[in-house]
């Protein structure tokens, strides 16, 4: 194990800090009831200037999956950015796992706040929080981004993934344990190849960034209601919906996204980001920023 002062993990983790810190934000906790706390990084200050909500993936906690959407939103947007249950602090005795719970607990921490009226962009696990938080809430969520996320993920569409992994159990992909599996995690997440990276820096990214509440993310893997039928559970929203999708995402397949758009009805659109795979929002953050940006701003 790398010393904390010399982990590369951990340096990086005092950089996003600041970079949020930098940005007007500051890390708070909430009790949204009696059984569930809640993490997230929110405006010091609050202006009149509208809301966006960013839900972070499966995998590291919000602070190392939003950076590049905090310092280009934050100017525009009161811009909050929460870690979903069993990630970072946020935490319940509750025992729901689904992606419903997750939806609520995002809701009631934004009421408590007192968000009214917001925009929500979720991310491949968060993408379906988001969804579920467009639905459940339609009268507060104006518009809604769902970027590499799998809401219509059937069972064939689990098993295939699986093969492409070349392994059994959908936790030794989505938390894994050793370099070489997260090396498998990340050739089929991110467009560029990792072969020169050595395995003390990956042993690192495991140990620092995928190894907490280790059990309870099982158990969220395994609380999913989707991906267990051979027909999706998707419904059109009320709310205009940006589909955002790398064209060589190898976690949902360009397809998925594209039977997506079909399913969200004529609210929706989607946009594919070329030469990029499942993170975006990350290997293409310009491109995704000035895409979420022109849909936001763009008239109902």
């Amino acid at each position: 194990m790398v010393p904390h002062f010399l982990s590369p993990v951990s340096l990086y983790g005092i950089y996003l800090r600041r970079a949020f810190t930098a940005s007007g934000l500051s890390s708070q906790s909430i009790d949204v009831d009696s059984e569930t706390t809640i993490h997230f990084w929110g405006p010091t200050q609050t202006t009149q200037k509208p809301s966006l909500v960013l839900i972070h993936g499966f995998g590291p906690i919000a602070l190392w999956q939003w950076r590049q959407q905090v310092q280009f939103f934050s100017p525009h947007f009161n811009v909050y950015v929460p870690d979903l249950v069993f990630f970072g602090g946020s935490t319940t005795r509750s025992s729901e796992r689904a992606e419903t719970f997750q939806a609520a607990s995002v809701g009631k921490l934004l009421e408590i706040l007192g968000v009214k009226r917001y925009y929500v962009v979720g991310t491949s696990y968060g993408g379906i929080v988001a969804y579920h938080v467009a639905r459940m809430w339609p009268e507060r969520v104006e518009k809604a981004v769902i970027a590499s996320s799998g809401v219509n993920m059937r069972r064939r569409d689990n098993e295939a993934l699986m093969k492409r992994a070349k392994l059994e159990k959908i936790e030794e992909l989505m938390l894994p344990v050793t370099a070489s599996q997260l090396r498998t995690l990340m050739g089929l997440s991110v467009s560029m190849r990792f072969n020169i990276v050595p395995d003390f820096f990956l042993n690192d990214l495991v140990q620092k960034l995928y190894s907490e509440n280790r059990k309870e993310k099982i158990e969220l893997l395994k609380g999913l209601t989707l991906g267990r039928d051979d027909t999706p559970n998707v419904h059109p929203l009320k709310q205009e919906v940006l589909i955002v999708w790398g064209d060589r995402d190898q976690i949902f397949p360009l397809e998925m996204a594209t039977e997506l758009k079909e399913l969200l009805g004529e609210k929706a659109r989607l946009e594919v980001i070329k030469n990029t795979s499942h993170v975006p929002q990350i290997e293409c953050s310009g491109q995704f920023n000035n895409i979420v940006e022109n849909f936001l701003s763009g008239s109902s």
